[in-house]
């Protein structure tokens, strides 16, 4: 049976001598695995629609396992995310994020609107950092952690002054404060911004002008929570920390963020 899926690639391995596996995230069938024949090879017709973080339309047959690629039309290229190392190295993480908390079998539309609207606005000259903090919120609850960040998670509170929680595993008011002797006190700025991150769509934020202590705030309370409550560790994470570590590796480029 031919299948038409709208899809993002998400990996792509080598498969013998001039194949690829190719790893998509579809708007219709989830995350599906399909192989690309000859599409290794520079003059295949395949090659350019099954590179990393290609958005496209895919054409593929399958009736029962790995399906088979047939043919594929990129709707963006992502020239940005494919060209500059900053807006790569994010994408990377994003991308492999979404990969590491779906699962194959079923349809994540949500996921795909997360993925699909992320690698746009990283292309769209958006601050990857930025976009990749969103998508980090917006996915927890796919690791089957929900935080509580409408009010107050012991008392419900939606009023006063707050503060973050990882044992709470949400937001705590001044009233509540004493069940955790390790709270991150948030000023409104940090309560709003979290709140923002988690429920907001990434295309209705517009241009956003965060200070980078602002980011590394957040980060760290998103990170601390990925890393603490669900044992996830992503390789490409590691390679953000080595690029900020060595700036001397990136272009340089008058910095316009802050």
């Amino acid at each position: 049976m031919l299948h038409k899926w709208e899809g993002i690639v998400l990996k792509a391995r080598a498969y013998g001598e001039s194949n690829k596996i190719v790893t998509l995230l579809t708007r219709e069938a989830g995350k599906v695995a399909v192989m690309a024949r000859g599409a290794k090879k520079p003059t295949s017709r395949l090659a350019g629609v099954t590179q990393p973080f290609m958005y496209g339309s895919y054409l593929v047959q399958r009736t029962s396992g790995m399906g088979t690629l047939q043919q594929g039309e990129h709707f963006n290229a992502m020239r940005t995310v494919q060209t500059d190392i900053m807006a790569t190295a994010y994408a990377s993480y994003i991308v492999e994020l979404v990969d590491r908390l779906v699962e194959e079998g079923e349809p994540q539309p949500f996921a795909f609107e997360v993925l699909q609207q992320a690698l746009t606005a990283i292309d769209e000259g958006y601050d990857p950092e930025a976009i990749a903090l969103f998508v980090d919120w917006k996915m927890l609850p796919f690791t089957g952690v929900q935080p509580v960040l409408h009010g107050c998670t012991s008392c419900g509170a939606a009023e006063g002054e707050f503060a973050f929680s990882f044992s709470q595993g949400g937001f705590l008011c001044h009233r509540c404060f004493h069940h955790d002797a390790y709270i991150i006190r948030l000023s409104p700025t940090q309560l709003k911004l979290i709140r923002m991150f988690y429920m907001m769509p990434i295309d209705q934020v517009g241009k956003l002008d965060l200070k980078q202590q602002t980011k590394s705030f957040i980060k760290k309370i998103v990170t601390t929570i990925y890393e603490e409550q669900t044992g996830l560790r992503l390789k490409s994470r590691s390679f953000i920390e080595q690029l900020e570590r060595t700036p001397e590796m990136l272009p340089k480029k008058v910095n316009t963020e802050e």
